[in-house]
């Protein structure tokens, strides 16, 4: 499974470097030698700074704003109890603290304010405390506070 780290965002300069949009946490992630899947094909970084607090980046080959910088799920260091990647999320059963099913998730949105778990029935689900309850991985199951599903 690939897991997107980051998005080809607006040029700087010009010899093809590029702002990292939705940037990983992760510093290390955006360093020369760094390896990305761009669209299918593998891409190298040849270049990285810093600009504004985001990382900038060339890479070894042109690549399309807004294309997905992606790593293999397995390459991710784990993170220890309680703490999951938003990718884990996919697949996972959503229900509601009663147990009623409300879907399964299908992607998971990173927008600006907060994340957001789409489901198979098209039910987007805000990835906030208020809504989220529990994360239970091992089980494949988010239970959600009432009041964010689909009326009855």
């Amino acid at each position: 499974m690939k897991v997107v780290v980051g998005r080809v965002g607006k040029p700087h300069g010009l010899e093809g470097a590029f702002v990292v949009e939705q940037a990983s946490e992760e510093p290390e992630r955006f360093v020369v030698g760094a390896r990305f899947v761009v669209e299918g094909d593998e891409a190298e970084i040849v270049e990285a700074k810093r600009a504004g607090g985001r990382p900038v980046i060339r890479l070894d080959r042109s690549v399309r704003r807004g294309a997905a910088l992606e790593v293999d799920r397995e390459s991710l260091p784990d993170l220890g109890p309680d703490r999951y990647y938003v990718a884990d999320l996919v697949g996972c059963t959503v229900e509601r603290d009663d147990a009623v099913r409300l879907g399964t998730v299908t992607q998971v949105h990173d927008l600006p304010a907060n994340a957001v778990i789409e489901l198979d029935n098209g039910l987007l689900l805000p990835l906030v405390d208020a809504c989220v309850r529990e994360v239970d991985l091992a089980a494949r199951r988010i239970l959600v506070a009432p009041g964010f599903d689909l009326p009855d």
